[in-house]
C-alpha cells in the first residue's frame, strides 16, 4: 500500500490505511482557447469549466499551481457531477501538464533494463537522469514522427511522476508530499545515437530523446491518494498488440521518493514538473535481434491503476 510505503518514510506523516479507489483523473484537451481541463470520472470525461458552473475554468498551470486546494474541490465536485460529459473518442488530447513543465528523465533504473543495454547491472550509487526538452511532450492518440535524422527509434513505457506543491531538496514525507499524481510516459529514444555515441567517448541524451513528440504522455494524471503503491503497480507496453515490456515498478533500483529527493537537490521542482522513472526491460534496442519502430505503428503503454492506455502511432517522415 502506498500508505504503509509513506510510513516507512515516515510513521507519524502516513494517511489513513484505506486506499479509495480512484474516483476522478485530470487531463486537458484542445479548444478555441488552446487547453481545457477536464476530468475523469468514472470513464465518464467532463471540462472541470462546466463542473464549476461554467465559465472559462482554470488552466492546469493554476490547477497545479495550487493542488492542494484543487484536489480538495475535485473530490468535492466529482461526488455529485452536474454537467453533461464529453465524447472521449472525439477530443484531440493534449499533454496533461502545464507548458512551463519541466521533465526530468531518469535513466537506466532497472537492473534488467541496464542488462539487455549492455551495461553493469549492480546498483548505481546515485540515480541517472537528463532533462527531455518540453516540446518533445505529446499528446494521447497523437501521430509521433520517426525523423529523418533518427530511423532506428525505440520506446520505453515508464511510470511519470507529477509535482505538485514542488520545492528543493525534497526527503522522505516531504518527497512524498510534494507529489500531485502519476502517470503514463513513453520515453521514445533515437537508438541510432547510443553506439555512435559510445564511438565519440560521450552519451548524447540530447539527440536520442529530444526530437519532438518523443515524450507521449498521459493520457491522464491519476492523484497519489488513489494509488495504492507507486512501488508496486504493473507497467505493459505493446507494439500493434504484441507485447513488449511486462514489468513492475516494483523492480525500480530507485524509487520514486529517492528520485524526488535527488532531483530536487539539484534544482528547485515546481508544480506540474514530471519526473520519468526509467524503463524496465523489453526495449527493442536490447533485443537480439534488434528491433524498431517503423511507420505506422501503433505503440500501447498500460500502467496499474492510471486510467486508459496511452496510444501513440508513428510515422516515417519520408512518408509524410
Amino acid at each position: 500500500m502506498w500508505n504503509n510505503f509513506y510510513a516507512r518514510v515516515d510513521p507519524e506523516s502516513a494517511p489513513p490505511s484505506d486506499v479509495p479507489e480512484v474516483v476522478w483523473r485530470l487531463g486537458a484537451i484542445a479548444a478555441d482557447a488552446g487547453e481545457q481541463v477536464v476530468v475523469e470520472l468514472e470513464g465518464r470525461l467532463y471540462a472541470l469549466a462546466d463542473l464549476l458552473g461554467g465559465g472559462e475554468g482554470p488552466t492546469l498551470a493554476e490547477v497545479f499551481d495550487e493542488w492542494a486546494r484543487w484536489r480538495g474541490e475535485l473530490d468535492r465536485l466529482t461526488a455529485d457531477p452536474a454537467a453533461d460529459s464529453l465524447d472521449a473518442d472525439a477530443v484531440r488530447w493534449l499533454p496533461p501538464l502545464p507548458a512551463t513543465a519541466t521533465v526530468v528523465c531518469a535513466g537506466a533504473n532497472y537492473a534488467a533494463h541496464r542488462s539487455e543495454m549492455g551495461e553493469a547491472a549492480a546498483r548505481p550509487e546515485f540515480p541517472y537522469a537528463f532533462v527531455k526538452p518540453r516540446r518533445s511532450l505529446s499528446g494521447h492518440r497523437e501521430q509521433v514522427e520517426i525523423p529523418a535524422r533518427a530511423e532506428w527509434v525505440d520506446w520505453e513505457g515508464e511510470l511519470g511522476v507529477v509535482i505538485g506543491s514542488g520545492g528543493r531538496d525534497l526527503e522522505g514525507a516531504s518527497a512524498a508530499a510534494a507529489i500531485a499524481g502519476f502517470c503514463q510516459f513513453n520515453d521514445v529514444s533515437a537508438r541510432d545515437w547510443i553506439d555512435a555515441s559510445r564511438a565519440a567517448g560521450m552519451i548524447d541524451m540530447f539527440v536520442q530523446k529530444g526530437f519532438d513528440g518523443f515524450g507521449p504522455v498521459g493520457p491522464l494524471v491519476t492523484p497519489s491518494h488513489f494509488v495504492a503503491d507507486p512501488q508496486d503497480l504493473g507497467l505493459q507496453l505493446a507494439v500493434n498488440g504484441v507485447v513488449k515490456q511486462d514489468s513492475s515498478t516494483a523492480q525500480m533500483t530507485f524509487s520514486v521518493l529517492e528520485l524526488v529527493a535527488h532531483v530536487s537537490s539539484v534544482t528547485t521542482l515546481r508544480p506540474g514538473d514530471l519526473i520519468a522513472t526509467g524503463s524496465p526491460p523489453g526495449v527493442g534496442f536490447g533485443r537480439d535481434p534488434r528491433e524498431r519502430l517503423a511507420d505506422g505503428d501503433v505503440v500501447t503503454l498500460q500502467i496499474e491503476r492510471l486510467g486508459p492506455a496511452l496510444e501513440t502511432r508513428m510515422f516515417a517522415a519520408r512518408s509524410r
